[in-house]
């Protein structure tokens, strides 16, 4: 099996390297520090399983991510972060990725995980919300609005970042009130907290590690 490794820490890669291959008996085909090198190298196209940071510079692991599966759908991807699963793994999963590691687990997880991936196995995590949860029938406008308001942002501070008029924003955040059930920006908060949202925030910003 044909590993690629993408990690902003020279010395984690080694480590993750050096478990792959002496522990878990894999090919290491690739590495690098950062987003671009990943989606610019063409050790990509020998990749089975691609294990992936998500605190990436230049281009964000969750942006690695997206496009990796878009051009090289047959790669597995195994998101490997420092960040509590229990905030980024559905997520992840939604992404595309096939398993969700925490950097806390000893090697032996990381290695099945890889080893699952690469048979085509997917975390059975449920990587998606329920079809019927209201958040999900928001539209891409009304969802931006939403998930900036309840990170803190104000209804002036949200129009500045899109670049719309605030009435333009208090007019979609009534439609978002109205489709969610709430009344107030600290029910949505609520709402967002019950079901995982206010974590990474509106573009899956991941802090860095």
């Amino acid at each position: 099996m044909r590993v690629y490794v993408a990690d902003d820490h020279a010395v984690v890669r080694v480590g993750i390297k050096q478990v792959l291959r002496e522990l878990g008996g894999f090919e290491i085909v690739g590495e690098a520090e950062n987003g671009r090198q990943v989606l610019d190298d063409e050790a990509l196209k020998r990749t089975d399983v691609l294990v992936l940071d998500l605190s990436l510079p230049i281009v964000s692991g969750p942006e690695v991510l997206r496009r990796v599966r878009a051009t090289y759908p047959s790669i597995a991807v195994v998101v490997l972060s420092m960040h509590p699963e229990e905030q980024f793994a559905r997520r992840a999963l939604a992404g595309g990725a096939a398993a969700y590691v925490s950097k806390d687990h000893p090697p032996a997880v990381l290695i099945d995980a890889v080893r699952r991936a690469g048979r085509g196995e997917v975390d059975p995590r449920p990587a998606v919300e329920p079809a019927e949860a209201p958040h999900r029938t928001l539209t891409r406008r009304e969802n931006q609005i939403f998930l900036r308001m309840v990170n803190g942002l104000t209804v002036a501070e949200v129009a500045a970042e899109l670049d719309v008029h605030s009435s333009t924003v208090s007019n979609h955040l009534a439609k978002v009130r109205a489709k969610l059930g709430v009344a107030t920006v600290a029910e949505m908060v609520r709402y967002a907290v019950q079901h995982d949202l206010l974590d990474p925030g509106p573009s899956w910003d991941v802090p860095a590690e």
